[in-house]
């Protein structure tokens, strides 16, 4: 039942190790952002890497980094889809 929803080469995790890859996902996420936060909330300098556009800027809101960064884990990507949304 599983094999029909899930694409070839995907991994599957259950239980602990899905547990714990929320968790790291979550974590990373914070971490990206938490600087950012508060009066003495620090900028990010981000870069785009591509060969047509590699424009600069200079930000600290969250939803606009979380935007910019290419996320391959499922919990994080719910972080990030909910930061999008507000």
């Amino acid at each position: 039942m599983e094999a029909a929803f899930v694409g070839a080469g995907t991994t599957v995790d259950k239980g602990e190790n899905a547990r714990l890859s929320s968790f790291v996902g979550a974590i990373a996420i914070a971490d990206l952002v938490k600087t950012t936060l508060g009066p003495k909330g620090m900028d990010k300098i981000l870069q785009r890497i591509s060969e047509h556009d590699q424009s600069i800027s200079v930000t600290n809101d969250g939803a606009t980094i979380l935007k910019s960064v290419n996320i391959d884990n499922a919990a994080a990507k719910v972080l990030v889809d909910i930061a999008k949304v507000q």
